[in-house]
Parts: C-alpha cells; structure tokens; sequence
C-alpha cells in the first residue's frame, strides 16, 4: 500500500442497522462522547464512574457491588466471568444452544477446565430436567449458559437452572449480552453468581464496554484461588482495585466511551425500564406479523422467542436466488442492514434486531417496505 495515499474519508451513510448488532444509537449519546476529556483518575471522571455503576444494578436485577463497565467488549466479559471462576482441572458445565454457549465451551476450554455440555437444537431452549440432571451428575463448579442466544433468537429461563446450580454447590455464570434492558434480568432473585452484557444491543450505546456484574460469593471465590486468574487485565481482584474505592491504577479507561454510556443509562432511566422491555416486545411481535405476508416465518415458538432478536426462516424464493443478495440490496439501495444466519442456519434464517433505539414499529415499517419492492422486482 502506498504511504502516502490518504485514508478514505469517513462520511459515511447514516444505516438503520436491524442485524444482530450493534444497534443505532440516540444522537445525545454520541454528542456525550464528543465532551472535552478528563483524566482516568480525574475526580470528576471517577464521579462518572459510580454513576454507571449505580445505575447498571437495577438492569441486572442486582445490589452487587461489583457491577462495572469493563473496557473491553461483550466477549471480553463472557472471559472475565470463565477464567475467573475456573482454574486448571476444574469441571463446568455449558449451556449449548447456539454460537455462544459453543464460545462458552472454547473459552473455558482454554482456561483448562473439565468441560462437559447439555446441548438443545439451534431454535430451542436448553431442557430444563435435562440441564438439572446433568448438574447433578457432573457436580461442576461452574455452571454457564446464555440468557438470550443471539445466534438463534431463543429465550432461555433462568431460575431453576440456577437454583438447581446453586443447589450443588456450583458458581452459575450468565450470558446477558442481548437482554440487559430488553427482557428483565434478576440475577439476585435467580442466584446467578456472574453476568456479562454488551453495550452495543439495547443500551444502544456504540461497542467497545461489557458491563458485567459479580456477585461477594463469586468474588470470594476468586480470592480463594489457588493459582493466579490465567488474564492479568481480566482479574476481577485487580479491577475492583480500580473500580472500588482504592482506586488502584489498573488501565486507562475509555473515557469516553463511558460518556455516551452514562448517557445511554439516563435515557433508560427517564424511559422506565418496564415500558422499555414492553416497547421491546411490541416491536418483536409487529415484526413477525408485518413480514409474514411477504413469506418470512419466525424459526422459534412464541413462547421461547426473544422480542429484540427475530430470527426468521426465508421464503423458499429468497433462499433459491440467494439471500445475501437480497441482503445487500437493502444495505445498498435501502441503507437497511439485516443479520444473516449462523452456524448450521446459515442461508436459512435471517437475524433482525429490534434493539434499544430501534424498537419501534418505525423501524418494522421501513424495513417491510424495503423488502415489499426489493421482491417485487424479482
């Protein structure tokens, strides 16, 4: 590459992003996250920080307080929680229903964990029984499974698989990546012990911060290791020393980053989450019936389906001519961009995301009206 050649420019068209993430944001968040920089140990900046972190718990359905922004993204936090949790020779078990309860399984596989599954169809919400018998043969120390598998738009119930976790004695790890402030999330009344989000879902806040949550049981666990955490930048035991009240210099935070976050939260605030999760669920159900004329039918029941992550089985004639053209039409002629399968759903199923500033029958509208003359002129 020439050295001398510019950088292309960075005006680019404004998308109305319906895949599975990242989600469009408020204008006020990105104006928060052009404001004049402080320092990461600035007084006023340290403020901020309590702020987002207070305002994190009641999202989580939490009194934790270890409940912070961690500078990193959603798969940063998913590894916070495993290698924490985890040393070298120690059993878990993963929950295994899509993507990411299989990144769970890498992940902790290369933490040197005894790793074993329960498995459930991509579609399909792990077997409750199922799942409590295996817990009870495996006896982990670690039990790990996704609240909202983005990779198949399933709901997973929470409480008695924690309950049975936490019955033997097991630490119950959490994926909330796409349900923090879309569904309800209760981890003190389901006893999950470690939570991990994203921002870029429905906080609708640009990528780059997982917030996470660790219970005292789980942070004493982890002061009770007998080896170090296997990721000096993950350990939880140094970040509460920044996080918590020593302040202890750890990283410089991504300030801001965090701005448009602390942003993000007044906005949850201001809206209420019980009316934020309904609009979520609203916007899910309008999807489903604005698209089913067109040929597109929901792959998951009712029951078990996320309303901020549809996944859609394609009608016979996208999938003949091909739905990542059809796909890049709307992103080309339409600036709409829609999420395509994964996995063994690939070229089947279509991922939309109704998430955070885009659940909204608005949203449903222009992408139905998109599709309506994109397939009429096949």
């Amino acid at each position: 590459m020439d050295s001398t050649q510019p950088l292309r420019s960075a005006a680019f068209p404004d998308r109305l992003l319906l895949g599975p993430g990242p989600s469009n944001v408020n204008p006020r968040v990105l104006e928060a996250m052009s404001q004049p920089l402080l320092g990461h140990l600035d007084p006023l900046f340290l403020d901020l920080l309590d702020d987002i972190q207070e305002a994190l718990r009641p999202l989580f359905g939490t009194s934790n307080r270890f409940t912070l922004p961690l500078s990193a993204t959603g798969s940063a936090g998913m590894e916070t929680c495993l290698v924490n949790l985890l040393e070298p020779g120690q059993r878990v078990l993963v929950g295994v229903n899509g993507v990411f309860g299989g990144r769970m399984v890498e992940v902790a596989t290369r933490a040197g964990a005894e790793v074993h599954s329960v498995k459930a169809a991509w579609g399909e919400p792990l077997d409750e029984q199922r799942t409590i018998d295996a817990i009870e043969q495996v006896k982990p120390d670690v039990v790990a499974f996704v609240h909202a598998e983005t990779s198949t738009g399933v709901h997973q119930p929470v409480e008695a698989i924690a309950q049975a976790a936490r019955k033997a004695g097991s630490f119950v790890v959490l994926d909330c990546v796409t349900s923090l402030s879309g569904l309800p999330v209760e981890l003190d009344q389901w006893g999950v012990d470690a939570a991990y989000s994203g921002t870029q879902k429905c906080l609708s806040c640009p990528p780059g911060l997982s917030p996470i949550s660790f219970s005292e049981r789980a942070l004493s666990r982890v002061r009770a290791r007998s080896t170090p955490v296997q990721s000096w930048y993950l350990d939880v035991s140094l970040l509460d020393g920044y996080y918590g009240d020593d302040r202890v210099y750890h990283h410089t935070a991504p300030i801001s980053a965090l701005y448009g976050l602390a942003e993000a939260l007044q906005q949850i605030q201001r809206e209420g989450l019980g009316p934020r999760v309904l609009r979520h669920r609203e916007a899910g159900d309008a999807l489903v019936e604005r698209l089913a004329p067109l040929g597109f039918s929901p792959l998951v029941a009712a029951a078990e389906r996320l309303p901020m992550l549809t996944t859609l089985r394609l009608p016979e004639s996208v999938q003949t001519q091909g739905e990542g053209a059809l796909r890049r039409r709307l992103l080309d002629t339409h600036n709409i961009e829609v999420g395509g399968g994964l996995g063994e759903l690939a070229g089947e199923v279509w991922r939309v995301g109704l998430m955070g500033e885009n659940a909204c029958l608005e949203s449903v509208e222009r992408l139905a009206t998109a599709l309506e003359i994109e397939m009429n002129k096949a």
